[in-house]
């Protein structure tokens, strides 16, 4: 499923209300539940840390998990209201002390586990984790997990949470990690299929290629996987970028890319000796496809 988001200047320029990317997100959590009828956790970086977006996944059963600032306003639940107080009630407790603050303080019930990080890593880590609520002016407070991370030899704790307040802080932060999947796609659509580099101009162009294009990133995994069921997937590697035994998208799409070209060019030529014989028409559509790949 992808979204068109326009920026905010495009839809001045043609006279439409601008959504920002939490506005589609918020309509893609009611979307995609309403296909689900069940409860999914939904990853997102810094961008997607946001209050409203975590009552709204509340609303829909459906699970928040991103970073958090270090300077993020966090208080105690309020205390419970006495019998006849008139007015409102209180939303909040007391301010508790910046995440900022507790990444320095060894007095804190600090907890040493090892996590799976980026590339399937494994780290030995020291993390806290507590539940509060989390307050911006404007906005009802949301009561999140929270889990400080400190790696070893790092510059500066990283911070995460949950609206899940029954999660374990080491899952928290292994599905925070999932994430990166995601942004490898994106990285790899970009530079090998054209992703947000589309000719189109029309909104409605763009919102039909970019669905296929990331469906064919599928495809071509997938073909992949097949294959290597009876053949060994080549990886190319350099002297100055050894791979080893990790393979890239580059190397996935050579690979599919070859046996179709072998399968549809090469199938039906007459070989003699070390020769292959093929028809002009079929030599010159190669060259077209291989100038274009290249």
């Amino acid at each position: 499923m992808t979204i068109l988001a326009p920026s905010k200047k495009s839809n001045e320029a043609r006279g439409r209300r601008h959504k920002t990317s939490i506005d589609w997100t918020i309509i893609a959590v009611r979307v995609i539940s309403r296909w689900l009828k069940r409860s999914f956790v939904l990853i997102g970086d810094g961008g997607f840390a946001c209050i409203r977006l975590g009552h709204a996944c509340k609303k829909q059963n459906v699970v928040l998990v991103s970073r958090l600032r270090l300077d993020a306003a966090l208080y105690d639940l309020p205390p419970s209201p006495v019998k006849g107080q008139l007015g409102r009630h209180r939303e909040k407790g007391v301010r508790v002390t910046t995440l900022k603050v507790l990444a320095t303080d060894i007095s804190q019930d600090w907890q040493e586990t090892e996590v799976t990080w980026y590339g399937n890593e494994k780290k030995s880590v020291r993390i806290l984790s507590d539940i509060n609520l989390w307050y911006s002016a404007g906005e009802k407070p949301l009561l999140i997990r929270w889990v400080l991370v400190i790696q070893p030899g790092a510059d500066q704790a990283e911070a995460f949470f949950s609206t899940d307040l029954n999660a374990a802080p080491d899952h928290v932060i292994n599905y925070f990690v999932l994430r990166w999947n995601v942004e490898v796609t994106f990285e790899e659509s970009r530079a090998h299929l054209g992703i947000e580099t589309q000719r189109q101009w029309s909104d409605k162009a763009i919102a039909r290629t970019t669905p296929c294009l990331m469906a064919l990133f599928s495809l071509v995994c997938l073909f992949t996987i097949e294959m290597m069921k009876n053949q060994t997937l080549p990886i190319l590697s350099t002297a100055w970028y050894n791979k080893k035994s990790d393979a890239t998208f580059s190397d996935i799409m050579a690979y599919v890319r070859r046996s179709i070209w072998a399968k549809k060019y090469f199938n039906d030529s007459r070989f003699e000796g070390e020769y292959v014989i093929i028809t002009h028409e079929k030599w010159e559509t190669l060259l077209d496809q291989l100038s274009r790949a290249a």
